[in-house]
């Protein structure tokens, strides 16, 4: 499997780090919002409701830190030499969207363009969609500010149709529905704390045909799941990003409210699955 509400998803995995492609069908409306302190991100600028382009080609999710954004360059590269992406005069240029997590690979050892065009071929060639310490969240960790490394990785989840994949590597902890550490320690939050390696990424697809600005709507509604999953969640050592994709498969009437509450019990679903994945539970 490869497809998640319809669209095509792959992993890169590498020694500690990763890069996940998520290729939506063309015409898929998109925005998102940044509520961490620490972003590493690539055209998030576009997708606040303002802007003029509303349609994205792909989303990128990658380790590295801000080194790991190269990998759009071989997602874009990869597009467009399958025609595919906005159109200007001068030919197509892809849209694609990217975040990134520190998972302490920068460099030469972060992901680059030739890892993003593996993940995206990897998506678009059927390849299995594995969860746990693969693609972006080859190297996440969480439970840094308790000074340990308690498990992170990539996981997925589906509510009422709005499905939410997540690359795990959060600064504070994985809890439980009941509030508590998924992965407990004696450790002390007060004492030195590790403020880098961090930040959770989040993409929510529904098959709503929904406006740029309901994208955005839920996209908040998406950072409630963080708050219901992390803790602490989106601090200033965390670029917590949300990327929405609306593919617009489905012909019903949306609810909105219905998709955003959806959305904030996918998210939360998600960091849990990726971290219990991560962990080989």
């Amino acid at each position: 499997m490869t497809q998640l509400a319809g669209c095509w998803i792959g992993h890169w995995t590498g020694e500690g780090t990763g890069v996940t492609v998520v290729i939506p069908p063309t015409g898929t409306v998109a925005s998102g919002e940044v509520r961490g302190g620490a972003p590493a991100t690539r055209e998030f600028a576009l997708l606040d409701p303002s802007k003029m382009v509303s349609q994205v080609d792909a989303v990128v999710l990658s380790g590295g830190s801000a080194f790991g954004l190269a990998a759009g360059d071989g997602v874009m590269k990869l597009l467009h030499e399958r025609e595919r992406g906005f159109q200007t005069l001068a030919g197509t240029v892809p849209i694609v969207v990217g975040m990134s997590l520190f998972d302490g690979q920068l460099g030469d050892a972060a992901p680059g363009a030739e890892q993003g065009r593996l993940a995206a071929l990897a998506a678009l060639n059927d390849d299995p969609l594995v969860v746990g310490k693969h693609g972006a969240g080859t190297g996440a960790t969480s439970g840094k500010w308790r000074m340990q490394f308690a498990p992170g990785g990539f996981g997925w989840a589906e509510v009422e149709g709005v499905t939410a994949i997540a690359a795990v590597n959060p600064w504070g902890d994985v809890i439980a529905t009941d509030g508590t550490p998924l992965f407990p320690s004696d450790a002390d939050p007060a004492g030195t704390p590790k403020p880098f390696q961090n930040t959770t990424l989040v993409v929510i697809i529904t098959e709503a045909q929904l406006s740029k600005a309901d994208c955005y709507l839920i996209a908040q509604s998406g950072h409630d799941g963080f708050a219901r999953a992390l803790n602490p969640a989106h601090t200033r050592f965390d670029g917590d990003a949300t990327v929405v994709l609306a593919t617009g498969a489905s012909e019903a009437e949306p609810d909105l409210d219905a998709i955003r509450a959806a959305a904030t019990q996918a998210v939360a679903a998600a960091i849990r699955h990726a971290a219990l994945s991560g962990a080989g539970r």
